[in-house]
């Protein structure tokens, strides 16, 4: 089975581009929901956060209110770093174990900070998902009312958009409209099946 890395930068269209593949009938193993679910209220990961960053960071339900605490890790490395270290081996993991019970031929693995982060797993290819900054800006507000300001330095502490397609073994340009993106996905879609 082929394992398709997909990666892109805030506000590329990573998400809509997972849902295509998904109604294609391919599995799509998301590391951002394997860490969301991981730090849900009662685990190890959860208790280990609340205990390391303090009750603060909770919402008024007792979740990790996750905002404030990328906030708070984007501004501070070694917390950052710390939070990485908890999560990252444990995300690995199950990725690995999710991979090997599917029964397709291929999957998609999408790993927001898949250069970043440098998540030791094997890869057969690295779609990336890429548009036009302004394009970035506009999304990202839209989602999270974000300021201009704080997408632009989300945007600064990503790796360079030149790199992430230089390391792209493929690449959906994503600055029309999501009929043009659904078509893009279906001629890759077309593609791996045909390398498999």
């Amino acid at each position: 089975m082929l394992k398709i890395g997909l990666t892109g930068g805030i506000g590329c269209g990573k998400s809509t581009v997972t849902k295509y593949f998904t109604k294609l009938k391919i599995p799509v193993i998301d590391a951002d929901k394997i860490a969301h679910d991981l730090t849900q209220p009662g685990t190890i990961a959860y208790k280990k956060i609340i205990s390391h960053f303090g009750t603060n960071f909770l919402t008024p339900q007792k979740k990790i209110n996750r905002r404030k605490l990328r906030e708070v890790v984007f501004y501070n490395p070694q917390k950052r770093i710390w939070l990485e270290n908890l999560l990252h081996p444990k995300i690995l993991t199950l990725m690995k174990k999710l991979a090997s019970k599917i029964k397709a031929p291929y999957c998609i693995m999408s790993i927001p900070l898949l250069f970043e982060t440098k998540l030791m797993i094997k890869l057969d290819r690295i779609l990336v998902i890429d548009c036009s900054q302004k394009n970035q800006i506009n999304r990202a507000r839209k989602r999270d009312y974000s300021s201009i300001k704080q997408i632009k330095e989300i945007i600064k502490t990503q790796t360079k958009r030149k790199i992430r397609l230089q390391k792209a073994d493929d690449v959906i340009q994503n600055n029309t409209s999501l009929e043009n993106l659904k078509k893009e996905v279906k001629k890759l879609h077309d593609f791996y099946l045909s390398i498999t």
